[in-house]
């Protein structure tokens, strides 16, 4: 069972979209309809609001965490068409500014450490950008997949940098292709591989008999197996699981009430966090015998136990 241990009143004047903590899980970042950023210190179970940044002019969809060593950096995304890098150097200042995309801004992803600065977004014009920082140069370079998903993607994340391909020492794993997937308004999830100075389209994936809304690559803790989840607006999750990040078997994890906008992994892969338009956030985790099983699910607010069936782990 998992249980409310605080409420964060974040002071935002419309609808909050996205909230993430960062690396050490000390500090909140919040965006909203209000087209603000906002930044809160949430050490021992107290709030202090560190910054609220301003330079959209639309929703803010999605706020995203570099990993810490390359200092603090928040990635945000939004409606008005771009990304903003934020960079605390005392304060709280815009460090870049992307507008290569001709609609709203959906997601926005960082790579894996491993790989240096770089940050994925992805659009409703249906093309998907990286974002590399050039330690030389002291500049970002931008590659672009156009045409990536018909009507506009949704939703992006990083393949691990320690994945299931068999090929390379999983110790060094320096010649490992990068990897993304997306999940779009064709009702499509597909995987890209980076070939060179391009990225191409290395699979796609079918189940979804609607608009897909969210992916989420699960983090790898040296496991030989790769594991992707999707959720739709068919009211749907799919497990895509895989040894070779070739080949790719689905598993539907459950048919919800309502239309499910978000999934997310825990840090080790193991606990899958669903959410949608019931109102509920419910946590399934997978048994021996490869079936997913709720263990605990939090309505309005409240933590609640589903019924003892499907909390058998």
């Amino acid at each position: 069972m998992i249980s409310v241990l605080n409420t964060i009143d974040t002071g935002h004047e419309d609808m909050i979209h996205d909230a993430e903590l960062d690396y050490y899980g000390l500090r909140l970042a919040t965006c909203s309809s209000d087209n603000s950023v906002k930044i809160y210190d949430i050490k021992s179970g107290t709030q202090t609001l560190a910054a609220d940044l301003k330079g959209h002019f639309g929703p803010v969809w999605q706020v995203a965490w570099a990993h810490p060593k390359f200092g603090n950096l928040l990635a945000s995304c939004s409606y008005d068409r771009k990304v903003i890098i934020w960079k605390e150097s005392g304060e709280w200042t815009k460090l870049y500014e992307y507008a290569g995309h001709e609609s709203s801004v959906n997601s926005v992803a960082w790579a894996p450490a491993e790989y240096g600065l770089i940050l994925a977004c992805c659009s409703s014009d249906g093309s998907i950008s990286t974002i590399t920082y050039n330690q030389d140069g002291g500049n970002w370079d931008v590659k672009k997949i156009p045409g990536a998903h018909a009507i506009g993607v949704n939703s992006i994340s990083w393949c691990p940098s320690l994945s299931a391909d068999l090929n390379f020492d999983p110790l060094t794993n320096k010649e490992a292709p990068k990897r993304l997937v997306s999940g779009g308004c064709d009702n499509l999830i597909k995987i890209w591989k980076e070939q060179g100075d391009q990225w191409v389209e290395e699979n796609r994936l079918e189940m979804h008999m609607d608009w897909v809304r969210d992916v989420a690559w699960a983090p790898s803790l040296g496991l030989q197996r790769s594991m992707i989840a999707s959720c739709s607006q068919d009211k749907r999750v799919v497990i895509w699981s895989s040894d070779d990040n070739v080949s790719w078997t689905p598993i539907i994890l459950n048919t919800f009430d309502d239309v499910v906008w978000s999934v997310s992994w825990s840090l080790t892969g193991n606990i899958l966090a669903v959410s949608g338009g019931d109102n509920k956030v419910s946590l399934w985790r997978e048994n021996a015998d490869g079936q997913w099983l709720c263990i605990s699910e939090v309505a309005k607010g409240l933590g609640q136990s589903p019924n003892e069936e499907r909390s058998t782990l």
